[in-house]
């Protein structure tokens, strides 16, 4: 479990293929502090720290992982949003993730709003995830709070705090990005389609 607080922006320093499988080289300041076997969130993805070397660790994602999110779109330079998983006891400062995205959505806008930013998303809405205005949505692991929620699309405003600390800052229109949607919703969803089904 996670809480969409992101701890660390790392740098992929290295990408290898082996059959379907992509081993993600990370460096990071929390490196230090990780042990093998670890879970870590990367771009809200739920990965496992296989290996670790001074201030990079490794972690491997599988077809089925890269098929959903954006890690397959990794190249070297590029920054993640990291978080490791919650501690029991923890305040929850933002909200329960799971580190398991549900699809990914295209940036469609940035608008600079006097002081922070308005982000747009635009996301395939025949897989049957919603958000709700003022409802909770994970992009790239960072909690956040749903704006002008539609059915295909929704905005967040971005904090500068936010904007400086995660890799918002390097998004642009048509960057792809990882979403988790409110696990309360999606259970609504699920329950709202098997009354339909039957």
């Amino acid at each position: 479990m996670f809480t969409g607080i992101i701890e660390d922006i790392g740098t992929i320093s290295n990408l290898k293929t082996e059959l379907d499988n992509l081993h993600i080289t990370v460096k990071s300041t929390i490196t230090p502090e990780l042990k093998i076997d670890q879970s870590v969130a990367h771009n809200g993805v739920c990965l496992t720290v296989v290996s670790i070397n001074e201030h990079e660790y490794t972690v491997t994602a599988i077809k089925e992982t890269l098929n959903k999110t954006n890690l397959g779109l990794l190249e070297i330079g590029n920054q993640v949003n990291l978080e490791r998983a919650m501690k029991l006891g923890d305040r929850l400062d933002g909200h329960i993730v799971q580190g398991h995205v549900d699809q990914t959505a295209i940036c469609t806008d940035i608008k600079e709003a006097n002081g922070s930013w308005i982000f747009t998303f635009s996301y395939d809405a025949s897989l049957n995830n919603i958000t709700i205005e003022k409802g909770s949505v994970t992009i790239n692991g960072t909690s956040l709070t749903v704006v002008n929620s539609k059915k295909d699309s929704f905005s967040v405003a971005i904090i500068p705090y936010t904007y400086n600390h995660t890799n918002f800052n390097t998004f642009k229109e048509g960057t792809v990005v990882n979403l988790e949607f409110d696990v309360l919703g999606k259970y609504v969803s699920r329950l709202l389609d098997l009354r339909t089904d039957n």
